[in-house]
C-alpha cells in the first residue's frame, strides 16, 4: 500500500512528530510505502513529492516544523485543483493519504472525501479550537510560550510600575489566552467570545495600581471591545477568506495608559507561539495521532479523524470534526474572573 501525507496550514510544534509516526509504523508494522507531499495541498495538485523512509525522520521527533513544508493552498480555489489532485495520486499510485491540519486543511479533506478520494485527518493546531477532539498537538506548546512569557514579562512590569498587555494567537477561540492567562497569573483575560469592556479593564487595572502591583493583562488576538470590531493588520485575505488579525493589544495598551495615567505597554507574541521544540506532551500526542491515523487507511477506514477522547484515540467523521469550532464556554471565562483585579 502507498500512503500519502501531507501538513497543511499554520506551522504547529508536533507535525514532525505525527510524520514520524505515520512512517515508522506505515513502513515498519505495515509494510507500506510512505509519501510525503511537500508544502500542504500545493503538493498534491502540483505532484511535489517527497518519499518518507526510515532514516529521514529518525531525528525529527523534538524538531519544530515540519520537515514537509506547509501552505494555506485551498485547492477547491485553484484551476481544476481536485481534478489535478486526483491525478497526482493516480500517477503516485497513492491508496489513501493522510492530511494532517486544521479547521481548513480538513474542511479540504472532508470536500475531497466527498468527491471520491480517500483521506483520513489528523487535528491539529494551537488554538485547540476543533470541536470533536478534547486536544490538538501544539496546544500545549503554545500555552507553555505564552506562561513563560508572561512570568518574564511580570519582573519588568513590577520594576517599571507599568502595565503590560501580552497579545497572544486565537482568532475565534480564547483557549490560549485562557490557559496561559491562568497559569500566569494574569490580571485580565480578553478573549474572543466575550466582548469586553474597556472601563471594567480599566477599573481592575486601577485595582492592581492602588495595590503597588503591576498588571497583566492577556489578551487574544481576535478580541474586541464591546462596540468595537476585530483589529486588523491588512485587509488581506488568504485562500480560506481569513483576514490577518493583530493590533488589539497596542491599541488596549494606548487606552488604558490614556485612561489611567500610567505607562502602558504591549508585546505581541505572535509566531514566537508556533516554533521550536514542541512539548513532551505534544510529542505524545502528536505520536499517538500518526500511529492510529496510518492504522485507519491500513483498515480502509477513511472519511475519518483521529480524535483524542479523555486518554482515548477514537475516530470521528471529518464532517463531525469541521461542523463548528470548539470555543471558550461562558463558564470558563467566569471561572477566571473571580481572579481578575
Amino acid at each position: 500500500m502507498r500512503v500519502g501525507v501531507l501538513t497543511g496550514g499554520g506551522d504547529c510544534p508536533g507535525l514532525n512528530a505525527v510524520l514520524r509516526a505515520v512512517a515508522r509504523k506505515g513502513i515498519g508494522v505495515h509494510g507500506h510505502e510512505v509519501i510525503g507531499f511537500r508544502n500542504g495541498w500545493l503538493g498534491p495538485v502540483e505532484g511535489q513529492v517527497l518519499p518518507l523512509t526510515l532514516d529521514s525522520v529518525e531525528d525529527i521527533l523534538s524538531r519544530g516544523g515540519t520537515i514537509l513544508g506547509s501552505s494555506r493552498t485551498d485547492p477547491y480555489q485553484v484551476d481544476d485543483g481536485p481534478a489535478r489532485i486526483r491525478a497526482v495520486l493516480d500517477e503516485q499510485r497513492i491508496d489513501a493519504l493522510i492530511a494532517i491540519g486544521g479547521e481548513d486543511t480538513l474542511g479540504v479533506a472532508e470536500q475531497l472525501t466527498q468527491d471520491g478520494v480517500p483521506v483520513v485527518g489528523v487535528p491539529k493546531t494551537i488554538d485547540n479550537d476543533l470541536s470533536a477532539t478534547d486536544y490538538t498537538f501544539g496546544f500545549d506548546t503554545a500555552v507553555h510560550i505564552a506562561t513563560e512569557a508572561v512570568d518574564r514579562l511580570r519582573t519588568t512590569a513590577e520594576s517599571h510600575h507599568r502595565a503590560l498587555v501580552v497579545e497572544v494567537m486565537g482568532r475565534h477561540a480564547g483557549w490560549i489566552a485562557l490557559h496561559s492567562g491562568l497559569a500566569g497569573g494574569a490580571n485580565v483575560i480578553l478573549v474572543p467570545e466575550q466582548p469586553f469592556d474597556v472601563e471594567q479593564v480599566t477599573e481592575w487595572v486601577q485595582q492592581r495600581f492602588e495595590r503597588q502591583y503591576a498588571p497583566i493583562i492577556v489578551v487574544a488576538e481576535g478580541a474586541v471591545p464591546r462596540g468595537g470590531q476585530e483589529q486588523l493588520q491588512t485587509g488581506e485575505k488568504d485562500a480560506f477568506g481569513h483576514v490577518r488579525l493583530g493590533g488589539v493589544g497596542t491599541w488596549l495598551a494606548d487606552e488604558l495608559a490614556a485612561r489611567t495615567g500610567k505607562e502602558s505597554r504591549a508585546v505581541v507574541l505572535g509566531h514566537t507561539q508556533r516554533g521550536g521544540t514542541p512539548t513532551a506532551y505534544d510529542r505524545v500526542l502528536a505520536t499517538r495521532f500518526g500511529l492510529h491515523a496510518v492504522d485507519a487507511v491500513t483498515e480502509g477506514d477513511v472519511g475519518r479523524m483521529v480524535a483524542l477522547r479523555g486518554t482515548d484515540i477514537v475516530r470521528v467523521p471529518l464532517s463531525e470534526a469541521t461542523a463548528e469550532l470548539k470555543t471558550v464556554p461562558p463558564q470558563r471565562l467566569a471561572e477566571a474572573e473571580v481572579l481578575f483585579g
